[in-house]
């Protein structure tokens, strides 16, 4: 073995350095693990609190005015005068468009024309049977004749009650001219100009009239959700489940809350077999017309627990689907149980089985654990956190 000064004078100045360096912290480490011995981690725990607290179920809706009509054209011509813009309010009966009438006013006037031509043929016919009746009683002429008179009296009686139909028909047309607002609502878009050709054959309506004093909101419940509630709900029958639910909110898209909270009304018949779901429509006041047509939000259909057990997010972590808790026994060993859901609010879980009140579990730090780990627990209070972060 050759010595170590030999070995030593062939090795850089640097590398012989680095070498003494390392043995030096490698003795002073061992030294020092052997005379302190592991340490346990000094981790945050919370003791579980049971709370009165309130829990939502949300569901996607989309949102539909009460009333929503296609404004079309009844008769066919040139769009002569719109009166309303885009985005207006109208009231039921308001003018909304014209449509070129004088086409219609003339059919109206020609049939006005026929019925008169019909009413003085009526009144010839009449002159006729009341002429031929007196000769008739004396034998002068045959009732062969006052038969035909009164036949003639017949068709003229008919020809007047067709020639009134003609006149109403043409006075239905030029009504259609004039496309009047059916109720009170906004107005959609409107895809024609003044001077467009329009009629009943277009496939666009003129536009789309929506009453939002009050909205619908539709949205569905899957399967286990439905089961859930049916077996949760008070009631003898579906119908009387829906009308057990309470009061519910709706959650916009920019995640705030529409200040007017809404009733479930009623649920379709059948689950949709491509979806696996069930709709329901919930009703939802709209005095300030914040909501329109088209928009989407969540139901929220709130669960009241008068006692429950409250763990916070960070305290779980996920192991093969389960979520699961650090439970801190009495010798401060940690051994994870997993917990069963029961809701959800904010950052907190509301526990249906799993913990009970009064055990400590692990708030922070879960990565650096797993079962039998002993901990130097460093207590912190429910209530300090939930003044910190509320429910």
């Amino acid at each position: 073995m050759k010595p170590l000064k030999s070995i030593f004078a062939n090795l850089p100045a640097g590398l012989i350095y680095s070498v003494i360096v390392l043995a030096v912290l490698s003795g002073c480490g061992t030294t020092q693990a052997k005379n302190d011995g592991p340490q346990a981690a000094l981790l945050p725990v919370i003791k579980v609190g049971e709370l009165p607290a309130t829990t939502y179920r949300e569901y996607s809706a989309t949102l539909e005015g009460r009333v929503n009509v296609e404004i079309r054209a009844q008769v066919e011509g040139i769009l002569d005068k719109i009166y309303i813009d885009e985005g207006a309010y109208v009231k039921k009966g308001q003018p909304l468009f014209k449509i070129n009438d004088r086409v219609y006013s003339e059919l109206k006037g020609n049939a006005n024309a026929s019925l008169l031509a019909a009413k003085a043929n009526l009144d010839k016919a009449q002159v006729e049977v009341d002429r031929i009746t007196p000769l008739v009683a004396n034998n002068v002429v045959s009732d062969v004749q006052l038969k035909t008179a009164q036949a003639a009296y017949q068709a003229a009686k008919a020809a007047v009650a067709q020639a009134q139909a003609q006149v109403g028909s043409a006075g239905i047309n030029v009504g259609y001219t004039l496309i009047t607002a059916p109720v009170s609502g906004y107005i959609g878009r409107i895809p024609y100009k003044e001077g467009a050709l329009v009629g009943r054959a277009e496939p666009q309506p003129l536009t789309l009239l929506s009453d939002v004093s009050e909205v619908y909101a539709y949205f569905s419940m899957s399967e286990a959700d439905f089961l859930q509630f049916k077996n949760e709900t008070s009631g003898n029958t579906i119908a009387d489940k829906v009308k057990q639910l309470p009061q519910i909110e709706l959650k916009l898209a920019d995640n705030s809350i529409y200040p007017e909270k809404g009733k479930v009304e009623t649920m379709e018949g059948q689950f949709d077999k491509t979806m696996g779901a069930i709709s329901f429509r919930a009703a939802f006041p709209n005095a300030s017309g914040l909501l329109r047509s088209g928009n989407t939000g969540k139901i929220r259909i709130p669960e009241v627990f008068s006692k429950a057990i409250v763990v916070p997010t960070e305290a779980t972590y996920e192991l093969q689907d389960k979520i699961m808790v650090f439970v801190v026994a009495d010798s401060n060993k940690v051994t994870g149980i997993p917990i069963t859901i029961a809701g959800k609010s904010g950052n907190y879980y509301f526990v249906e089985t799993g913990v009970k009140a009064g055990q400590q579990i692990v708030y922070s730090g879960l990565d650096r654990l797993h079962d039998g780990v002993v901990i130097a627990p460093q207590h912190i209070s429910l209530d300090s956190l939930l003044k910190v972060r509320p429910l």
